[in-house]
C-alpha cells in the first residue's frame, strides 16, 4: 500500500514493456542531474522541441494570437520561444518531483497565502485547490505538499510501465492520487476535510461543460469544480505557481472564493476560468500552450 492509499502492484515487465522502462531510466537519471544544469538542458531542449513539434508549435502560435492579438508579432515570437524554453526546464521538473529530490529547489521557495487554506479548513471543509496546466505544476503541487496534505487528480497514463512509475514516484509525497474517472472517491476525500489539487482549464473530450469567456475567446470547460464543490461542500482556493528568473518558486494561495458554489454552474465555471486566466497573465510563457485549447467553438468553426 502506497501513501496515497492505492495499491501498487507489481510493476509490468513483460518485454513489450522494456522500451518504456528505458525511457524511465533515462528520466529517472535526468532527474538527479544539478538544478543549475538541468536549467540550461532544459532550455536547449525546449529550443530542440521547438523546431521538432511542428504541429505543436503551430497549435501554440495560434492560441498566443488569439489570446494576445495586441501583442506585436515580434513579441509573440518571444514569448513563444520562451514558453518552449520553460516546457524544456518543465520536462527535467517533472522528472525531479517523480524521481529526483527537490531539496535544491527549496531554497529561495515563497510561499504565500497558507493562512487562506488554514481559513478555509476551520470548519472541517475539505478544499479544492485550483490551478492550472502550466509547466510547472507538477514540481509546484510536490513543494506545496511540504506545507499541506495534498492529494491530486490526474489522467492514467496509457502505457502501464510509465503510469506504475509515475503513480509510485508521485506516492512519495501526495496523500492521495485519483483518477479522474473516480468522482466518487474524490467527493468522499473532500468531505472528509481533505485537500484537493484539480487543474480544469483543459478542452474536455467529456463530461458537463459549458462555454466560458478565456482570454476573451469561447472556451469549451468543464463544470466540475462548481460540481465537486456542490457535492462535497468544500470551499475553492486558486493556487498560482510559477518559476521565476532566478530559478525558485513562487506559490501563492488565494482567499476562498465566495459564494461558491451559486446555483449557476456556467457562472461559477467563468469565475474559476477567469482566475486561471489571471494566473497565465502573471507568467505567460509558463502556460500550456501547446494544448488545443480552443478546439471546439459554439458556431462550430475550426480555429487550428
Amino acid at each position: 500500500m502506497s501513501r496515497t492509499g492505492t495499491t501498487l502492484h507489481r510493476p509490468p515487465l513483460a518485454p513489450r514493456h522494456w522500451p518504456a522502462w528505458i525511457g524511465i531510466g533515462l528520466m529517472a537519471a535526468a532527474a538527479r542531474l544539478p538544478w543549475s544544469w538541468q536549467r540550461v538542458l532544459g532550455r536547449g531542449l525546449g529550443a530542440l522541441l521547438r523546431r521538432l513539434l511542428g504541429k505543436r508549435r503551430r497549435v501554440a502560435e495560434r492560441n498566443l494570437e488569439l489570446c494576445f492579438p495586441a501583442l506585436a508579432p515580434v513579441a509573440r515570437a518571444a514569448l513563444l520561444r520562451e514558453h518552449f524554453a520553460a516546457l524544456g526546464i518543465g520536462l527535467f521538473e517533472f522528472a525531479r518531483a517523480w524521481w529526483g529530490s527537490v531539496r535544491p529547489l527549496r531554497r529561495g521557495l515563497v510561499v504565500e497565502g497558507l493562512e487562506h487554506l488554514q481559513a478555509a479548513r476551520a470548519d472541517g471543509r475539505g478544499v479544492i485547490v485550483v490551478s492550472g496546466h502550466f509547466t510547472t505544476l507538477e514540481v509546484c503541487g510536490r513543494l506545496l505538499c511540504d506545507h499541506v496534505p495534498l492529494a491530486g487528480m490526474y489522467r492514467p497514463h496509457a502505457q502501464p510501465a510509465m503510469e506504475w512509475a509515475v503513480l509510485r514516484g508521485r506516492a512519495r509525497y501526495a496523500a492521495a492520487m485519483f483518477p479522474k474517472q473516480d468522482v466518487r472517491g474524490t467527493v468522499r476525500h473532500l468531505k472528509r476535510g481533505g485537500l484537493l489539487w484539480y487543474a480544469p482549464d483543459q478542452d474536455p473530450s467529456r463530461g458537463d461543460a459549458v462555454y466560458v469567456p478565456f482570454f476573451g475567446q469561447p472556451a469549451h470547460s468543464l463544470t466540475s469544480t462548481h460540481q465537486l464543490a456542490r457535492l462535497s461542500g468544500a470551499a475553492v482556493v486558486l493556487f498560482r505557481h510559477e518559476r521565476r528568473a532566478d530559478g525558485g518558486y513562487t506559490l501563492r494561495l488565494s482567499p476562498a472564493l465566495g459564494d461558491f458554489p451559486s446555483r449557476d454552474a456556467t457562472t461559477d465555471t467563468a469565475r474559476v476560468m477567469a482566475g486561471i486566466e489571471a494566473m497565465a497573465r502573471a507568467a505567460p510563457a509558463q502556460y500550456l500552450w501547446i494544448h488545443r485549447r480552443f478546439k471546439r467553438r459554439p458556431d462550430g468553426g475550426a480555429v487550428y
